[in-house]
């Protein structure tokens, strides 16, 4: 009975297997989707990206003022420059002969006075050709001194007798040959027996003639030109003598000037020449010194502020390592020709009173300062100065129209009052002070304050 009741509804609920069913989304619409929310995010980042680097940078800038062109008082410092202060003469003692060192009598920093002894080398070859030359000299003035006095009264007496002795051979060789020649007339001896006696009378003859002239030199004594060049043998002996001399006497290495030690170059047993020197060989000076009492401060000073110096310029030095101590300085030598790399000229002021504090090579501050008497330029143009934490690169950056433009400069001196400007501005623009690092040329800025010139720097 319920299921003929419920067969009907039973009938209505089945499934109508001939309409399709709706299609399901497909995975492309999806993507599209993810796809279009992530491209209003980034829009979005981008916009505020956008807003944060296109916002004006705030910025402190300076208002560039005209200064007095007059010429400083005297005694105001119209330059500042720095360098290092060097020994004025500074000397590498070398040695002028060759040898081993035998004694070294100094250390680095060690004052020493002139003429002090400080480093002797191996002198017994030095020595020996000494004695070899004195005794030479002593041998050529001997023999001359034998000359000037002349012959001896025994040496012109047994000169005498042998002459005498030469004549009484030939008269007696005369006779003999007298005797032989009447012989061979009247036919009692030969040809050759006349002969012989003729030979023996020829041979008396020449040796008497000899013995004459001997004897005769003997008496005079010897000759002007021989005793003129014995005197020539003696004076280049004397000159030899002088010469072994002079290389003993420089096995013995002095100081030329009082002054200090900077380096002590050798060592007890190490070989020294004047000639060629090489790495690992022979040392080519002993020592180097330098007068500590005539100081200076060599200065590379550009070209643009050349001109504020002159000759005998005053200045004042100080040193980093003793910032307290002042020193009163002149210019004392000043580069007769330009470093082109560089743009600079060489100057080096002289320390008028040097003390121990100071050392060469130390680093040094100088202030040149006017001179007395300094006279007022009223044809000068007018001097402009910005702070120097305005400058980098030779360039500033001025606001004109809440923009940054980048505006090129060139740099004077450092004073007091700032960089001076001599090319570059005219005056009235405000400049940035510390622009930011990565401040551009033409980007947006809002002045935060405005230091007027003159109200300090």
């Amino acid at each position: 009975m319920l299921d003929a009741k419920m067969e009907p509804e039973l009938k209505s609920l089945r499934i109508d297997r001939s309409k399709k069913s709706a299609p399901a989304p497909s995975r492309w619409a999806a993507r599209w989707i993810i796809a279009g929310v992530l491209l209003f995010v980034l829009l979005g980042v981008g916009r505020y990206v956008y807003a944060r680097l296109t916002a004006p940078v705030e910025v402190h800038v300076y208002r560039v003022r005209a200064a007095s062109a007059s010429e400083p008082a005297a005694g105001a410092v119209i330059l500042n420059a720095t360098g290092y202060i060097v020994a004025a003469h500074k000397i590498e003692l070398a040695s002028k002969v060759v040898g081993k060192v035998a004694w070294i009598g100094v250390e680095k920093g060690d004052h020493v006075h002139q003429g002090q002894v400080l480093v002797r080398l191996e002198d017994d070859e030095y020595r020996a050709q000494v004695m070899q030359a004195r005794g030479n000299l002593e041998n050529l003035q001997a023999k001359l001194a034998e000359m000037l006095n002349g012959s001896r009264p025994e040496e012109i007496e047994r000169a005498r007798a042998d002459v005498e002795q030469s004549r009484a051979d030939l008269e007696n060789a005369r006779i003999s040959l007298e005797r032989a020649r009447q012989m061979y007339k009247d036919g009692v001896i030969a040809r050759q027996a006349f002969d012989d006696a003729q030979a023996r009378y020829d041979a008396a003859l020449a040796k008497t003639n000899s013995l004459q002239r001997t004897y005769d030199l003997v008496k005079l004594g010897p000759r002007r030109e021989q005793i003129d060049a014995l005197r020539g043998q003696i004076e280049q002996a004397k000159g030899q003598l002088a010469y072994a001399e002079t290389f003993l006497a420089n096995t013995v290495i002095r100081a030329p000037v009082s002054g200090a030690i900077l380096e002590r170059n050798v060592e007890k047993g190490e070989f020294v020449t004047n000639g060629f020197v090489g790495d690992r060989g022979a040392k080519g000076y002993v020592v180097s010194m330098a007068d500590l009492n005539d100081l200076k401060v060599e200065l590379d000073i550009n070209q643009n502020d050349f001109a504020k110096l002159g000759p005998r310029q005053p200045a004042v030095v100080t040193t980093d390592a003793f910032p307290d101590r002042k020193y009163d300085g002149v210019i004392d030598e000043i580069s007769p020709e330009a470093n082109r790399q560089k743009a600079t000229i060489q100057v080096k002021v002289k320390i008028l009173k040097p003390d121990e504090y100071l050392r060469p090579e130390m680093n040094a501050s100088v202030a040149f300062v006017a001179r007395e008497g300094a006279a007022t330029r009223a044809t000068a143009p007018p001097a402009l100065f910005v702070p120097s934490a305005a400058v980098r690169d030779n360039s500033v950056f001025i606001v004109a129209q809440d923009r940054a433009v980048r505006r090129s400069i060139k740099t004077g001196s450092v004073t007091a009052q700032g960089v001076q400007v001599q090319d570059g501005l005219i005056g009235g623009e405000d400049v940035i002070i510390d622009p930011p690092a990565d401040l551009k040329d033409g980007a947006r800025v809002k002045i935060a304050a405005i230091s007027p010139g003159g109200s300090g720097l």
